[in-house]
């Protein structure tokens, strides 16, 4: 039976379905409600699993039925090509997903992307690296949420959170994480200098309420303020944002594009805990300094990856040497080769 490109063990998915429709149907399974939903999640995860196996071999068979009409009807070899094209995406996407293990990987993303050094021009990339996420997320068919948009001075943004709702979002934007670098003539120097631009993306899982994280309030200082971006006539009337600071963590969120003060502190709160989560896995997992190297300087030498519009035109990834000469696809969200290529080198490490 056809496959994805041999990532995909049918029968033993099919089995251990079997096994969590078993403790599901059990009469005692809704006692423990945090593994309930644990179980009821595998199953749900699983069901798209089976359901991706079963479109990708209906699409084999219907490859196989234009192959045969290919050589006379000039129709069927252009859908034939189609076809082809699709399916190979689909292999390609499950070698991606075979390579994702972690206990969060599957949940929805937390992303936040900061300006770093490099002034006016620093902004403007942070919001070009925020298109560029904007992009590829609604190439993978993902749902996103701006949850907190800040301007900058003259051109850009200085910061922005933002929510990916889809499967494997975490897991595949946690190898984004890390400081961006741009090489570029500037747009905003009359005098066409070549600058040297950074921002950084952080990445957390979102969490449901069933994962308990313990915030103390007295471990919180919460800040209002006018909201200061698109919104409505809400905006710039009350002071509906919300910042929250841990102390502990010195971990700050900021909400803003809720339309009550009420509603920006509950995203804040529940974006607050997807980042306290994410720090305590990293402790758990005995990785506390590599999630630093992730939050360091956004500056030069501390890049994840180069991307050079001036004087040559290229895309490479400092941690797995992977690179790109098509700079505009990748800054239009043709991110996918690096995170393939990011998840193989940390296997092999």
């Amino acid at each position: 039976m056809n496959n994805l490109g041999g990532f995909f063990d049918e029968p033993a998915k099919r089995l251990e379905l079997e096994k969590l429709e078993a403790q599901i149907s059990a009469p005692e399974f809704w006692n423990d409600s945090e593994t309930a939903q644990k179980i009821v999640r595998q199953r749900s995860h699983l069901e798209k699993t089976l359901a991706q196996q079963e479109n990708f071999e209906t699409g084999v068979s219907d490859a196989e039925v234009l192959f045969e009409f290919a050589a006379t009807d000039a129709n069927s070899t252009g859908e034939l090509n189609d076809l082809i094209a699709k399916l190979e995406s689909e292999v390609a996407e499950a070698e991606t997903q075979s390579l994702l293990s972690g206990e969060t990987d599957t949940n929805n993303a937390i992303c936040s992307i900061q300006s770093g050094a490099g002034g006016t021009d620093a902004q403007d990339w942070a919001q070009m690296l925020l298109r560029m996420y904007l992009r590829w997320a609604e190439r993978k068919g993902f749902k996103v949420e701006i949850l907190d948009e800040q301007s900058g001075s003259e051109a850009g943004i200085k910061s922005a959170t933002f929510r990916v709702e889809g499967d494997y979002a975490y897991g595949l934007l946690s190898c984004e994480a890390g400081v961006h670098r741009l090489v570029r003539i500037s747009p905003f120097n009359s005098g066409g200098s070549r600058e040297t631009s950074f921002a950084s993306m952080f990445v957390s899982p979102e969490i449901d309420e069933n994962i308990v994280v313990e915030i103390n309030d007295k471990d919180l200082r919460i800040d209002t303020y006018r909201s200061s971006g698109a919104g409505g006539q809400h905006v710039n009337v009350t002071d509906s944002a919300v910042r929250i600071t841990h102390l502990p963590t010195n971990t700050v969120v900021t909400c803003q594009n809720q339309r009550s003060q009420l509603q920006n502190r509950v995203v804040a709160m529940n974006v607050l805990r997807s980042k306290l989560y994410e720090l305590e896995l990293e402790k758990r997992r005995g990785d506390a300094a590599e999630l630093e190297a992730t939050k360091q300087d956004i500056s030069f030498g501390s890049q994840i990856r180069n991307y050079v519009l001036h004087p040559y035109r290229l895309a490479k990834d400092t941690r797995t040497k992977f690179e790109k000469s098509d700079v505009e696809s990748v800054l239009d969200g043709d991110i996918d080769e690096f995170i393939k290529e990011f998840l193989l080198f940390k296997k092999e490490k």
